[in-house]
């Protein structure tokens, strides 16, 4: 058997408090999401003035990185480069996902909504290096 790091909540508070900190340094107003390593939302935060529709994104992004252990961006660029089958997974084709990576594991993600995708992603980013771990295997 194996031995892994968990999320706890503890650790998706700090997650969405550095992705937030990074959000409010540029004036934008963004959905949080983090979930663990099944794709089960542990936060969400809408901050003020983030579209309503981002709430439903953002966690579909988390889960995107979860459930194909990578990026949301790696999924957005299936699409663009032609593979339109990929629309019909159960994944959200845009980028603004992160992958949570401790020792090799994928152990939950981070996603963002409410500006361009690639701010989206900057800010899980930053929540991702909150906790010490890695966004990419």
């Amino acid at each position: 058997m194996k031995t892994r790091q968990v999320l706890t909540l503890d650790d998706a508070r700090e997650i969405g408090a550095a992705a937030e900190s990074e959000a409010r340094a540029h004036g934008w107003a963004v959905t949080i999401a983090v979930c663990d390593e099944g794709g089960h939302l542990l936060w969400l935060q809408r901050m003020d003035g983030a579209p309503p529709m981002s709430a439903q994104v953002a966690p579909d992004k988390a889960r995107t990185c979860v459930m194909t252990r990578k990026p949301s961006k790696a999924i957005e660029d299936m699409v663009n480069n032609g593979r339109y089958a990929a629309l019909g997974m159960p994944v959200m084709p845009l980028e603004g996902g992160e992958m949570i990576v401790v020792g090799g594991e994928v152990i939950g993600a981070v996603g963002v909504s409410g500006v361009k995708s690639a701010q989206d992603a900057q800010v899980a980013r930053a929540g991702v290096l909150a906790v010490g771990a890695t966004f990419a295997l």
